[in-house]
C-alpha cells in the first residue's frame, strides 16, 4: 500500500462544516475507532484522510477499502488475507489488508455492507487487535486504526438485527456527521469557483472569467442531493461547455434530461400533470386509474406534437425538473400519511425498497416526518 497523500479538497465556511472540521482535528491524535456519517458525494473520505493525516499514524500506510465492491467471501479475504489450499485458487498464503496497514489507518467506505461474519472479525479486531487468515488457525496480531463510513442509518439496521449492535458501540466512540451541501448555503460558490478555476487549469485557459447571475442563482437554487461531488461534476461540465472568453451563463444540472427531444418534454409534461389530476381528484385513486390516466395523454401526446396547455392545464414555458421534484414529494407526502409515516409501510405503498424510500427521503429533507 502507498503512503497516503494529503488531498486539499475540503473546503468550506458554513459553521456547520468547520464544526466538522474542529471535531475531526480533536478526535484525529487518539487511537480510537471513528465513525463517519454522511450523504453521497459529502466528502466521507476526505474526512478519513484528514483523520489519519492529523493523527501520529501519518507516516504509516492509510488503508482503504470499499466495502460495496466486493462480495461477502472477497471482502473477507481482501480484509484479512487467507492460508494457501483455503480455497480453490489459494496457491499460496496472501496477507489481508489489515496486516498492510499494520500501525496505520484503514478505512472502509459503505459499511453497511458488510455482511455478519466480516462484522464479526471487524469487532475482534477492534477490541483485541487480533484476527486469523481465510482458512487459517494462527493468530494475527495488529495495531491499526479503523475508520469507517457510511450513508445508511445504522441505529436502525443494529434495531433491525441487519448490523451488529455490539460492533456499532464499539466503532462510535465519536461519529462525525458531515452536513449535506443543501445546508452549507454559504460554500457554494466557494466550491463553485475552486472547481471552475481547477477546470479552467486542466483546459489551459489563460484565466476563468466567473459566473454570471443567472448560473449563480441556479447554483444556489438547486438542491444538490449529489452534495459536492455532483456540484463538482456540474461546475465542470459548465465551464467545458462555455467560450473561455465569457463568464459561465447556462448550468446543465442533468445532461440527459438536456438531450430529450422537445416531444419528449411534452408528453413527460402531460404525464405528470394527468397524474397529478387523478392525485388531487377528491375521488378514491387506484394505481390502475393512474396508468389509464398517464397512457391516455401519452396516446395524445403522441398523435400530435402541438399540444393545446389549456386544453392539458399546461402553461409553457415549464421547469420540468420543478415540476417532477414537486410530483415526487407530494408522492412521498401521501404515502407517508397513508402509512402513517412508518418508513417500512411506506416503502411497500410505493414499490421501493427501505433504502430506496431512504434516499429520497433524505434527498427532499423529509426524514423528520417520519417514524424510524
Amino acid at each position: 500500500m502507498s503512503r497516503f497523500k494529503q488531498q486539499d479538497n475540503l473546503l468550506g465556511q458554513a459553521n456547520s462544516f468547520m464544526d466538522v472540521l474542529e471535531q475531526v482535528s480533536q478526535i484525529a491524535p487518539l487511537n480510537k475507532p471513528v465513525l463517519v456519517i454522511g450523504e453521497r458525494g459529502t466528502g466521507k473520505e476526505l474526512i478519513a484522510a484528514r483523520l489519519h493525516f492529523l493523527s501520529q499514524r501519518w507516516e504509516q500506510n492509510y488503508v482503504k477499502l470499499n466495502c460495496a465492491a466486493l462480495n461477502d467471501n472477497l471482502l473477507e479475504s481482501e480484509l484479512f488475507g487467507y492460508e494457501a489450499g483455503a480455497f480453490t485458487g489459494a496457491a499460496k498464503r496472501r496477507e489481508g489488508r489489515f496486516e498492510y496497514a499494520d500501525n496505520g489507518t484503514m478505512f472502509l467506505d459503505e459499511l453497511a455492507n458488510t455482511s455478519a461474519l466480516v462484522q464479526e472479525k471487524l469487532l475482534r479486531v477492534i477490541e483485541y487487535g487480533e484476527f486469523e487468515r481465510v482458512g487459517g488457525t494462527r493468530t494475527v496480531k495488529v495495531d491499526v486504526r479503523l475508520v469507517a463510513a457510511t450513508n445508511e442509518d445504522l441505529p436502525t439496521l443494529a434495531e433491525q438485527g441487519e448490523f451488529r449492535a455490539d460492533l456499532l458501540d464499539r466503532l462510535a466512540f465519536d461519529v462525525i456527521t458531515i452536513p449535506p451541501l443543501r445546508h452549507r448555503q454559504e460554500d457554494i460558490m466557494m466550491l463553485a469557483e475552486h472547481f471552475a478555476i481547477g477546470m479552467a487549469r486542466e483546459l489551459e485557459m489563460e484565466l476563468f472569467s466567473g459566473f454570471t447571475a443567472k448560473a449563480k442563482k441556479t447554483l444556489l437554487e438547486y438542491n444538490w442531493p449529489g452534495n459536492v461531488r455532483e456540484l463538482k461534476n456540474v461546475v465542470e461540465r459548465a465551464v467545458y461547455r462555455t467560450n473561455p472568453n465569457l463568464p459561465v451563463h447556462d448550468i446543465v444540472v442533468n445532461p440527459f434530461l438536456s438531450e430529450f427531444r422537445p416531444q419528449q418534454r411534452i408528453r413527460t409534461a402531460i404525464q405528470t400533470s394527468a397524474v397529478h389530476s387523478a392525485m388531487n381528484s377528491s375521488a378514491p385513486v387506484d394505481n390502475n386509474t393512474l396508468l389509464d390516466s398517464i397512457a391516455q395523454s401519452s396516446d395524445e401526446a403522441t398523435t400530435t406534437v402541438s399540444v393545446s396547455p389549456a386544453e392539458k392545464n399546461l402553461y409553457f414555458p415549464i421547469d420540468l425538473k420543478e415540476q417532477s421534484q414537486d410530483f415526487e414529494i407530494h408522492m412521498l407526502n401521501s404515502a407517508l400519511k397513508d402509512a402513517q409515516f412508518n418508513q417500512k409501510k411506506t416503502a411497500e405503498k410505493l414499490s421501493l425498497t427501505y433504502h430506496q424510500l431512504r434516499g429520497y427521503l433524505k434527498k427532499y429533507n423529509l426524514l423528520d416526518k417520519t417514524d424510524e
